[in-house]
């Protein structure tokens, strides 16, 4: 059902002929059914300049959360989300622009040629760009460029975040795709973007 209405095609047999039209069906306000809330009773409050980290079992609302805060999920009667600022999301699973390297982390920001070193520094991804030839971070990746590793690609989503300056960052689970020696330095680099 999309809307207050559908279609439905209905055929009918006549002989060896078919006769096909197509009817509108309006939708009784008693039929739509709306998403319930997945999350009940959270209350939040992060201040400027606090870590806070959500940590639980599997399925136990966490990316959910995530996508509350976000708007991204069906909040309840009278929930409301604050957020000051600009905000940067890293999700579980990472997501590549077909475009270079570079304008994947950049995502539209001017170039800034030390804080994009230092992020580059900081999310292990100097060794990959290398890698990449003599274009380096100006190599197109995605569906229609270089294919990457998940770590890769999560990394630099990490970076699109790092580069983004924001104020509120979200991270839902970035850290996963990541073997642990890329990890252990990344976690001892991130201090250096500032």
């Amino acid at each position: 059902v999309s809307g207050s209405s559908r279609r439905r095609r209905s055929i009918r047999r006549i002989g060896s002929k078919s006769n096909i039209s197509t009817t509108e069906n309006t939708v009784d306000e008693e039929e739509m059914a709306y998403p319930q809330p997945i999350l009940s009773d959270v209350n939040i409050h992060v201040s400027r300049g606090e870590l806070c980290a959500v940590v639980g079992k599997v399925a136990s609302g966490k990316s959910t959360l995530c996508e509350a805060i976000l708007n991204e999920a069906v909040l309840g009667e009278h929930s409301h989300v604050t957020l000051n600022g600009t905000v940067a999301y890293v999700s579980q699973t990472a997501w590549i622009l077909n475009k270079t390297l570079r304008d994947n982390i950049l995502f539209g920001l001017p170039y800034d040629e030390s804080r994009y070193n230092t992020v580059i520094y900081c999310c292990c991804l100097r060794h990959d760009i290398n890698m990449l030839g003599e274009d380096g971070d100006m190599t197109e990746i995605g569906e229609r460029g270089i294919n990457l590793s998940g770590g890769q690609k999560q990394r630099i989503s990490l970076a699109r975040a790092a580069y983004s300056d924001a104020s509120v960052y979200i991270f839902d689970d970035p850290l996963s795709a990541l073997v642990s020696c890329v990890l252990y330095h990344l976690c001892i680099r991130c201090k250096y973007v500032s």
